[in-house]
């Protein structure tokens, strides 16, 4: 006897995991567009404030991808061990 209700998402359902499209991207899309605008004001502007402008905005994609990876390696996998 299958003591989950059928309603209740059981944990080899598609649906586990899942989010709402809204929940998903706004993260990559700021990430996105703050390495677009990291690039252009590289190559626009050679000096002063859009240098250091050009650094920081193509610096924290970098960084967030460091943190995201370090944080998904060392959590274990669902297979066991780590991932």
């Amino acid at each position: 006897m299958n003591a989950v209700s059928p309603e209740s998402p059981t944990r080899d359902s598609p649906d586990v995991g899942r989010r709402a499209p809204i929940a998903v991207w706004p993260w990559p899309i700021a990430l996105g567009l703050l390495t677009t605008f990291g690039l252009l004001s590289a190559l626009l502007g050679q000096h002063g404030i859009w240098l250091a402008l050009s650094w920081a905005a193509l610096s924290i994609p970098l960084i967030v991808t460091v943190i995201c990876l370090v944080r998904a390696w060392s959590r274990p996998s669902s297979k066991g061990g780590l991932s």
